[in-house]
């Protein structure tokens, strides 16, 4: 297992830069950092999948982008100390995928497992998915979501450290207890919120 990267060294924020949280240095890039090899999925076998409560909901690219999408302009901050300001992003609300009837009928557990190709995951809480907080996302910058950014679909939850929209996800479950995901297993912090500095296990 290859051990926990504290991220690259870059320039320090400037003075006064109120957007950025603390500890974060504003790019113009848009820095590719994976935990492993970049999964090529094509559109016809690729499938998502919402699971609660012992039931489950998948639909296929054809179906997914036949849910409703929102255009989402966000900044992003990673816990490598990069933050981009003002990405543009087009996906499916979390919101509307629990309305969709995958999980009519079940109640809502209070957390959330993302789960990728690769064998990647992470977790969230639900409620940080919902009232407008989180999508998964199928296009950046006007055009489909490349594979390198974790196209075909990535979870996007822009509140949070980036390592929590997971790329190349494909089921969402919900949990009735926590269950810590890839990097959080291996010392990055639970929930991590950029404004609070948590990027590891320890930190406030």
């Amino acid at each position: 297992m290859t051990p926990i990267s504290r991220g690259f060294r870059g320039r320090h924020p400037e003075p006064g830069a109120g957007k950025l949280p603390p500890g974060q240095y504003e790019t113009h890039d848009f820095p590719v950092l994976s935990a492993g090899p970049t999964p090529h999925t094509p559109l016809a076998s690729w499938s998502f999948t919402l699971t609660a409560g012992g039931k489950s909901a998948r639909w296929s690219w054809a179906e997914f982008e036949a849910l409703p999408h929102e255009a989402i302009t966000t900044d992003i901050h990673c816990v490598t100390k990069w933050s981009k300001f003002g990405t543009k992003w087009s996906g499916v609300p979390i919101d509307a995928l629990l309305a969709a009837g995958a999980v009519q009928g079940v109640q809502p557990a209070p957390f959330a497992l993302a789960l990728s190709d690769g064998g990647y995951s992470t977790n969230v809480p639900l409620a940080d998915l919902t009232n407008g907080q989180a999508w998964i996302a199928v296009a950046y910058d006007g055009g489909p979501l490349p594979a390198e950014h974790g196209g075909p679909a990535r979870l996007l939850v822009p509140h949070l450290y980036f390592w929590k929209s997971a790329k190349w996800v494909r089921e969402l479950r919900l949990l009735p207890r926590d269950d810590p995901g890839f990097w959080e297993r291996l010392g990055y912090h639970n929930y991590g919120d950029p404004w609070r500095e948590q990027r590891y296990a320890g930190d406030p």
